[in-house]
């Protein structure tokens, strides 16, 4: 019995049941839509998302979603709202109450508190007649016709459509606000995008002792051994202005043998690479990778407005960082 169960047509047709119920989503943006969004654009307080069940689990990933968008908002289980939760809400919050039968008890019991308190309720109900609707300042609907569970039971379409108009919602908010990628990057410090957008050369360039210098007559000789104390693979070649003058890398040594050259007496002015490529320790570690890049470089000499060297970042460092 099992082997001829056909799985594909079941989850072909859950998926255009679910499809059908975001099509039909389209048609209940309305003005309420729009209402919601300026109340929560001119909102003094945060989002403060309620539900239970799936709708508990849509909410949680609604409120998430707004508060990684730029609309500071948090979820609470009403049932613990009732017994004590209910203190994280103050007057200038606006409660987003999500349940599709629009009278989820555990929410219904706090509309009084609510009203009493004078805080804007919106609501996301796939019933307009229901309490939750009726007692909302504003209501968007997600009603859907017919869920994906073949008993019309199990929360399915309902839950991907009201999941679908937290997403628009949260979206016409980042729009509206002027969201910038780097203003996401400041609630994603850990993700890529946040280290490339924020992470600078000076909080992972190497300094200090770590930084090999050598002067123009330098054997190439101690230069080497210079270069092996910090395993950087770079030489950086100062004056006695401690201003930089050149590099000398790995690279250099290659091209030096291959000039079939005596390496005991030359000096690291004969061999090194002047006007290398710097940068700067306030530029993104993003800007230094791209310059690495373009250069097909693996070492960078960090300066200062003097033209004196103080860091060193290799390639290493920025693998090390999440930036590549």
């Amino acid at each position: 019995m099992e082997n001829k169960f056909n799985f594909i047509e079941t989850a072909k047709r859950t998926i255009e049941l679910e499809l059908q119920a975001i099509k039909s989503l389209k048609e209940h943006i309305n003005e309420n839509f729009v209402t919601a969004c300026k109340l929560i654009l001119g909102a003094q307080g945060r989002i403060v998302v309620l539900g239970i069940g799936k709708s508990g689990h849509i909410g949680r990933k609604i409120a998430a979603t707004l508060a990684s968008t730029g609309t500071p908002a948090f979820f609470v289980h009403p049932a613990e709202a009732s017994h004590g939760d209910m203190g994280m809400i103050t007057k200038q919050d606006i409660v987003l109450a999500i349940s599709n039968s629009g009278s989820t008890a555990e929410i219904t019991t706090l509309l009084p508190l609510i009203k009493r308190l004078g805080i804007t309720l919106i609501t996301m109900t796939g019933n307009v007649n229901s309490p939750l609707a009726q007692a909302a300042n504003i209501n968007l609907d997600v009603s859907v016709t017919q869920e994906a569970c073949p008993l019309n039971l199990a929360p399915t379409s309902s839950t991907t459509a009201t999941l679908v108009l937290g997403d628009a919602l949260a979206i016409a908010l980042l729009e509206a606000r002027g969201f910038t990628a780097e203003d996401f990057a400041f609630s994603h410090p850990g993700g890529a995008l946040g280290r490339r957008l924020l992470l600078k050369v000076s909080d992972i360039m190497h300094t200090g002792k770590e930084l090999p210098k050598v002067s123009l007559t330098t054997p190439l000789k101690e230069a080497l051994l210079e270069m092996s104390r910090v395993g950087l693979g770079i030489a950086l070649v100062v004056d006695s202005a401690d201003k930089l003058l050149g590099v000398f890398t790995d690279g250099d040594l290659r091209r030096t043998l291959d000039r079939d050259a005596d390496i005991r007496h030359l000096t690291i002015e004969q061999v090194m690479t002047a006007r290398s490529k710097t940068a700067r320790p306030e530029m993104l570690a993003a800007e230094a990778l791209k310059i690495m890049d373009d250069h097909k470089i693996s070492v960078l000499p960090i300066v200062n407005e003097q033209q004196n060297p103080i860091g060193v970042l290799h390639i290493h460092d920025l693998t090390r960082a999440g930036v590549i």
